[in-house]
């Protein structure tokens, strides 16, 4: 059970590079790039809140996984 557990910390860190990537790419700077008002506000949100939440969760969730913090011998 462990050793999936560590393999599932390569999944959400590589989850966590993906959404990086593709919030970027395909939410947050084009939205910021248009022009109107209400796509500037809403790359804003994207950007600058909910990809840092995002990628920082997961990313976190992951590197606890792979330093084995949610093993069965850490918490006993």
């Amino acid at each position: 059970m462990d050793a999936i557990k560590r393999i599932m910390g390569v999944v959400w860190l590589g989850l966590a590079a993906v959404c990086g990537y593709y919030g970027l790419t395909a939410f947050g700077l084009p939205k910021l790039s248009t022009g109107k008002q209400e796509d500037l506000v809403f790359g804003i949100i994207i950007v600058f809140v909910l990809m840092p939440i995002i990628v920082g969760g997961l990313a976190t969730f992951g590197l606890y996984a792979l330093q084995g913090e949610y093993n069965d011998e850490a918490s006993r």
